[in-house]
């Protein structure tokens, strides 16, 4: 058989790799403790699950329309409006299996031969993968060079060429757990006005999960933008419905078109019953958010204090998501030395910081959505593994 060549281009994202790997050494009787995939530990809300249910036994169970249904682009701009006060027309609204496809459709609308992808670095890997994929050149922009992982958006728009078609963001940043604040966010929307013809997409995923009480800075608040703003993201973290696979995403009317075009030639349309689960996340009470967020709080404190420590760990506090991502290069290991040695030592699965970057070499990931239990006995296994 001979596969077109631009699949040798197409990267992977390495925490399934590691999960599987974990699960092979627990088939074998090892113990294993999971900080690696980024996943609530919680349970989906009783209500959305009792939603999805009873729109199965209302008969709910056939195709809809590719860009999702009605009702649910509809609770997604109730809930745009709650949380940033702005006003979205429905048809904007997309309905997506989880936040990849809007990863993979906005980079294969603008990438090509001869186009510039700007993003984050280290970042979650499918971006890097799908430019990479396109034949469009990946533009990084350096999020280790200030110490607490923000953003610096004046190197940001210097990055802007006449070739440079896509910015991508993400905000809380996955892996580093940075937080970017509303000051840098005005500062980079601002500068943008200087380049009309660069589309943005924002990552904002992990909105709801931020700490320490700040706000989030969501690019919906920059309406001058929103002619070629892409905004990304759904109910799997929030809500812990990871495993759901309902994603949303907000698009510029211009591309709408082209948008559905994708959905019908991939996936057709999003499983009907479950955007009625959707509908009664984002309509219902936000408990089970406030409560994650209780727990997350707890166990972002106990395990970058652990980790800190440890002799030749350095972990910055993150301001949002669930990850912590310290610096090991003072332990003698590099990151990919390091995250095998607590798989197969110390039964501690995390991901090498390589898997998002080439340049975090001597970092790691760690997912702190786990108990704090296993937090705790992790942080013990390392300390012994280090002697």
């Amino acid at each position: 058989m001979r596969l077109a060549k631009n699949i040798e281009k197409l990267g992977t994202e390495t925490a399934f790799k590691i999960l599987a790997e974990a699960k092979k050494l627990e088939a074998d009787g090892k113990k294993i403790i999971h900080l690696s995939v980024g996943q609530p530990d919680f349970k989906s809300p009783k209500h959305v699950v009792d939603a999805a249910k009873k729109a199965l036994d209302e008969g709910h169970h056939g195709y809809v329309l590719p860009n999702g249904i009605i009702e649910c682009r509809q609770a997604v701009t109730r809930k745009i409006k709650k949380l940033y006060n702005a006003e979205i027309d429905p048809e904007r609204v997309i309905i997506m299996p989880g936040g990849k496809p809007t990863m993979y459709y906005a980079i294969t609308l603008f990438g090509e031969p001869g186009a510039e992808i700007i993003y984050p670095d280290p970042g979650f890997p499918i971006y890097e993968s799908m430019i990479n994929y396109t034949g469009a050149k990946a533009v990084p922009i350096d999020m280790l060079e200030n110490k607490d992982f923000s953003i610096n958006p004046k190197k940001i728009l210097s990055l802007i060429n006449e070739n440079t078609r896509l910015i991508i963001l993400n905000n809380p940043n996955n892996p580093t757990g940075a937080f970017t604040e509303k000051n840098k966010i005005d500062e980079l929307a601002d500068g943008l006005k200087k380049f009309p013809n660069v589309a943005i997409l924002s990552d904002e995923i992990y909105c709801r999960q931020i700490f320490d009480g700040k706000k989030m800075p969501s690019f919906f608040d920059y309406p001058y933008l929103y002619d070629r703003l892409i905004v990304l993201d759904g109910w799997s973290k929030a809500y812990s419905m990871t495993g759901w696979r309902l994603g949303w995403a907000v698009w510029p009317e211009k591309l709408i078109e082209q948008v559905i075009k994708f959905c019908v030639n991939n996936h057709s349309c999003v499983n009907a019953a479950i955007q009625f689960g959707g509908i009664a996340a984002l309509d219902g009470p936000d408990d089970s958010i406030n409560f994650m967020m209780e727990k997350f709080t707890k166990r972002r404190k106990l395990i970058c204090e652990g980790l800190n420590s440890i002799k030749g760990i350095e972990c910055v506090l993150p301001g949002g998501a669930f990850y912590a991502f310290p610096n090991v290069r003072e332990t003698g290991m590099n990151g990919e030395e390091f995250s095998k040695r607590c798989l197969h030592e110390a039964g501690v699965a995390i991901v090498p910081g390589t898997s998002f970057g080439k340049k975090a070499k001597d970092y790691v990931r760690f997912s702190f959505a786990a108990s704090q239990d296993n937090i705790s006995q992790a942080i013990e296994n390392i300390k012994k593994m280090l002697g």
